[in-house]
């Protein structure tokens, strides 16, 4: 599968995630989802935060801010519901390295 064909299964997956979020109750915001390499570095360039081989920087990772009853939720076990929900679709949820609130799509050995 190509990085283009990766890039549009993630987009609809994400579209579906949320779709589902909303029918358990929650609410969501979207959070840093693509990282501009004018900003934050080449693909391989360690620039701004995070890692020089982002997911975010493929277009395949994105931050989801999570609501319920108008409450904004922080933690990682906040996101444990939604994160199973990403898992079961194949996806990867940064909820098992205590970044609750990322969700991406495998690529090159990277999650």
């Amino acid at each position: 599968m190509t990085l283009g064909d990766k890039q549009r299964q993630f987009s609809r997956m994400i579209a579906e995630l949320i779709i589902t979020a909303y029918s358990m109750g929650y609410e969501i915001t979207l959070g840093d989802a693509y990282r501009d390499p004018r900003v934050f570095g080449k693909l391989g360039e360690r620039k701004g935060y995070g890692r020089s081989t982002s997911l975010h920087k493929q277009r395949l990772a994105i931050d989801l801010n999570l609501f319920k009853d108008g409450r904004y939720l922080t933690t990682t076990a906040d996101h444990a519901p939604i994160g199973e929900v990403w898992e079961s679709m194949g996806g990867s949820w940064g909820g098992r390295y205590d970044d609750g609130n990322h969700y991406s799509f495998a690529h090159e050995g990277m999650r």
